[in-house]
């Protein structure tokens, strides 16, 4: 049975920081995986924000969080995070891990559709 398990939002200023981490558990093996970040603001589509492959750490960012948000991956604790920095007001929402088997080494989907497993989400409150 496949758990995702995301912590690690709050409430913080423009600017500030944060570290969200999605804890993995059912995903066999964990290398065949693509992993995403996705976040949702209220009355908005959910978007995606980064993904990695398991396999290859292939990396990709949306335009909109490059050079501010960090996907990290440690496969030994079957945990992905992601770090926020100077974060905007347009970075508030629900922000949510999702994964999907791939098999294939290279870039993975940003698309909310390339995914089957999601976790509850955690809430990202940005005040300016």
């Amino acid at each position: 049975q496949v758990q995702l398990v995301e912590s690690g939002g709050g409430s913080v200023q423009a600017g500030g920081s944060l570290r969200l981490s999605c804890a993995a558990s059912g995903l066999t093996p964990y290398s065949w995986y693509c992993m995403g970040w996705f976040r949702q603001a209220p009355g908005k589509e959910r978007e995606g924000v980064g993904s990695i492959n398991n396999g290859d750490t292939n990396v990709r960012y949306a335009e909109s969080v490059k050079g501010r948000f960090t996907i990290s991956q440690d496969n030994a604790k079957n945990t992905l995070s992601l770090q926020l920095t100077n974060l905007k007001s347009e970075d508030t929402g629900l922000y949510y891990c999702a994964a999907i088997p791939v098999r294939v080494q290279g870039w993975c989907s940003l698309e909310s559709r390339g995914y089957n497993y999601w976790g509850q989400g955690t809430q990202v409150t940005v005040s300016s």
